[in-house]
């Protein structure tokens, strides 16, 4: 019997792993998994230094299938599974904890900051008042679900804000960006029975990292918007702000 350990690396890069997590890490035999979210340019690499020992990443696939985690767990006593955010804000790592628990295995949790919850927080609005997360996913020849729009009008008609999660492909090294994101809403509902132009948006992007950026403003005008690299996340905001969620996002502003 072995322990799986789930380990959060935050929104940022190594830095913002605990002193709890680098003890476990330090003796584990860590893997990674950037398919969820990617971590900043050089973290695994400078990490592996750190630990003075490989950190094998591990692509969608891979992690999916449950084996190549098993296998690990088969020969080692200990193994972490580093993951970019925290580990169960995505039903693929639930799945496979359920998986290592079947195989006789335990399991541990150290959490870390997810995008769930720190757009609101960067962006100042109050996580109370944010109904159901929607993901957005990348274009597709014959793909363009309207559940996104459905779910969002759904939060807007009981007054709450909408977190939009944006698809990534990183073998592909495919982001879906905010402003593509925002057109793709427009393109499904072009008589814009959901979302006017004018309706407020808000933008975070790569929160967490030290180019962190928001924007604020209407529909029409955020479409036009070079929100820079990736990661972004949309927030579509409820028709009527609170006075200070209002005065926090007047700072990110687009002109």
């Amino acid at each position: 019997m072995a322990e799986l350990w789930f380990v959060g690396l935050g929104l940022g890069d190594e830095r913002g792993l605990s002193r709890r997590a680098l003890e476990v890490l330090s003796s584990s035999e860590v893997l990674a998994e950037e398919y969820t979210a990617v971590a900043p340019p050089g973290t695994v690499a400078r990490l592996s230094a750190i630990l003075g020992r490989p950190v094998v990443t591990l692509d969608r696939a891979a992690l999916e299938s449950e084996a190549p985690v098993l296998e690990v767990l088969a020969r080692s006593p200990r193994v972490a599974l580093l993951v970019v955010g925290d580990p169960f804000a995505a039903t693929t790592h639930v799945a496979l904890r359920l998986a290592a628990e079947r195989a006789g295995h335990t399991w541990r949790y150290l959490p870390n900051a997810s995008i769930l919850t720190a757009a609101a927080g960067f962006l100042g609005l109050m996580h109370y008042r944010f109904g159901r997360p929607v993901s957005l996913p990348l274009p597709a020849p014959g793909f363009a679900p309207r559940s996104p729009l459905e779910q969002i009008e759904g939060n807007r008609s009981r007054g709450l804000h909408t977190l939009l999660l944006l698809d990534l492909r990183p073998q592909e090294s495919r982001f879906l960006g905010a402003a593509e994101a925002l057109g793709i809403l427009r393109e499904r509902d072009p008589d814009c029975r959901v979302l006017s132009e004018e309706a407020p948006v808000a933008v975070a992007a790569r929160v967490g990292r030290d180019d962190a950026a928001g924007f604020f403003g209407p529909f029409a005008r955020l479409r036009r918007v070079d929100f820079g690299p990736p990661l972004h996340a949309i927030v579509v905001l409820a028709p009527e702000l609170h006075f200070e969620e209002a005065a926090a996002l007047e700072r990110f502003r687009c002109p």
